[in-house]
Parts: C-alpha cells; sequence; structure tokens
C-alpha cells in the first residue's frame, strides 16, 4: 500500500507535534525500567530539543519577534538556553551518573514550562502569533526544509552541539 503524504502542517502545527513528541519520550522515559533504554530515550530527548530548538530560533522566532510581546521572546530564548545547558550535559553522562535523572526531570518541567508559556497560557506566543498577519503554511514549510534537513544530519553522524544564545558561560 502506498505511504499517504503527510497534511501540510503550518508553523504552530508542526511546533506543537514537536511539542507532544517530546512529552510521549519523557513519558517513555518514566517508565523505562533498564538503563540502556534510558540513555537511548534520552539521546533521542536531546536531538528532538536542539532540532526543535534550532528551528525556532533560526527560522520561527525571526519570523515572530516583532509580532509577539519582547519580554516573553527573550524568556523563551533564555528557556531554551537554559534547557541547551542540561542537553549539553545530558549528552556527556549515562544512567547512573550523579544527578543524571535529576536532569532529565528538571528538563522535563523546564519544556513543560516552557510549552505552556508558548501553546497554552492566556495571550501565549502562539495566540499572539495566530492573531498577526503572518502566513504560517510558508513559514511551516520553511521551518520543515530546515527541520529535515537537520534530521538527516543527525542521522549522518550528528548534530552540532546547541549554542546558547542569551545565556553565556
Amino acid at each position: 500500500m502506498a505511504k499517504q503524504p503527510q497534511p501540510r502542517r503550518d508553523a504552530i502545527q508542526m511546533l506543537a507535534d514537536d511539542h507532544r513528541t517530546v512529552e510521549d519520550l519523557f513519558e517513555k522515559y518514566d517508565n523505562a525500567r533498564s538503563t540502556s533504554v534510558q540513555a537511548k530515550i534520552v539521546r533521542q530527548i536531546c536531538e528532538e530539543l536542539t532540532i526543535h530548538a534550532m528551528v525556532e530560533e533560526q527560522v520561527f522566532y525571526p519570523a515572530v519577534r516583532d509580532i509577539v510581546e519582547h519580554d516573553m521572546m527573550d524568556e523563551a530564548q533564555v528557556e531554551h538556553d537554559s534547557a541547551k545547558a542540561l542537553i549539553l550535559s545530558l549528552q556527556q553522562a549515562e544512567p547512573g551518573d550523579p544527578y543524571y535523572d535529576a536532569k532529565v526531570s528538571v528538563l522535563k518541567e523546564q519544556i513543560e514550562h516552557h510549552v505552556y508559556e508558548e501553546e497554552r497560557q492566556r495571550g501565549s506566543i502562539f495566540a499572539q502569533v495566530r492573531k498577526a498577519d503572518i502566513d504560517l503554511e510558508t513559514l511551516g514549510e520553511e521551518m520543515l526544509a530546515l527541520k529535515q534537513q537537520l534530521q538527516e544530519q543527525a542521522k549522518a553522524g550528528g548534530l552540532p552541539k546547541p549554542e546558547k544564545v542569551a545565556i553565556k558561560a
């Protein structure tokens, strides 16, 4: 049977789909009993979040920065950088290392908070963008092209280390 083409997803739908993917991975981590399975799931979480952050920072955020309250955009960037610090630490760790589970737990909490601010709170970033006159389908296509490129890069040997923008060490 031929594979059905994916329906076109606008920029916000695409980002929300990424959020659901990562939420599911965190749930799988919480239910995993083997350290090898946990390590594999954490690698997936780190890869998904790295690609998601790169797509948001390189395409979505620049396209919507002047539409969304600046304080919200600045906070979103700081949240990304904070998550990147944990991602970098987790990429160099293994289950059983000191603080490993705590780092995963804090990363999960940070992502839940970030998703809440992007999607669910009154006046969220997504709500502000939806009210604006912006072509979300075209923006979604641009985001999808970058995401696919980054996924191929990840398969071919890895993504670059996440770079912090607002928090410099």
